[in-house]
């Protein structure tokens, strides 16, 4: 049976776009995958705590050799690999704060880095590939070519690096300018933003078409 891993990371509430795009992906994956099964994780609402000297310490030592915040922080490191290799498919909602990723999406690739449940650390084969892994990335501002802050956007380039060790590979789909028609200053920007949250919207709508077909 098919299964879905949708998480989200924005601490915008309601008024997120990216949570608008995971919750779209999620329906789209529905339609395509009827009788699939969805685990839901929100790391804005339920941040992970960061790795502490427990939990680093935890990954280099066995497991038989851990203290008890040692234990605490690899069973939920093992919790989380777990929903990695439960799901065929992962849709990460993507934010972008502070010109890079969340610390929440931080703190969950760094328990996802954990020697013997996802990658083999004699050979650093990853063992989390082949799924998979879509990420709605959304910017508020534009960091496009040729923009002023070309090159500011840390957090798309910076995943497929943090997740390489683990062998998952995203692929993105991105809305931005959505700052546009809350922001004075961006207010001519606002045909821009529209196009692009559509575009994200409408390549979000042929994710799976082929299974769609198929079925």
């Amino acid at each position: 049976m098919s299964h879905l891993l949708h998480i989200d990371s924005s601490i915008q509430g309601e008024r997120s776009t990216s949570r608008k795009l995971t919750a779209q992906a999620a329906a789209v994956w529905r339609a395509a995958h009827p009788g699939g099964t969805v685990t839901y994780r929100d790391l804005g609402r339920n941040p992970l705590p960061h790795l502490d000297e427990a939990g680093g310490l935890a990954r280099l030592v066995p497991a038989e050799q851990h203290t008890a915040e040692q234990a605490v922080s690899w069973k939920l490191t093992e919790q989380l690999v777990a929903e990695v290799k439960r799901a065929d498919t992962i849709v990460l909602g993507l934010p972008l704060y502070n010109y890079s990723a969340p610390s929440a999406v931080k703190a969950w690739v760094d328990h996802l880095i954990a020697p013997g449940l996802a990658f083999d650390p004699e050979t650093r084969e990853g063992l989390l590939g082949g799924r998979d892994f879509i990420v709605l990335a959304t910017r508020g501002g534009g960091y496009g070519a040729g923009t002023p802050r070309e090159g500011w956007d840390h957090a798309g380039p910076w995943l497929p690096h943090g997740l390489s060790a683990v062998g998952l590979e995203p692929r993105f789909i991105t809305a931005e300018l959505t700052l546009a028609e809350t922001t004075p200053a961006m207010s001519g920007l606002i045909p821009l933003a529209v196009e692009s949250l559509a575009a994200a919207q409408r390549e979000i709508d042929t994710l799976w078409s082929a299974v769609r077909v198929s079925a």
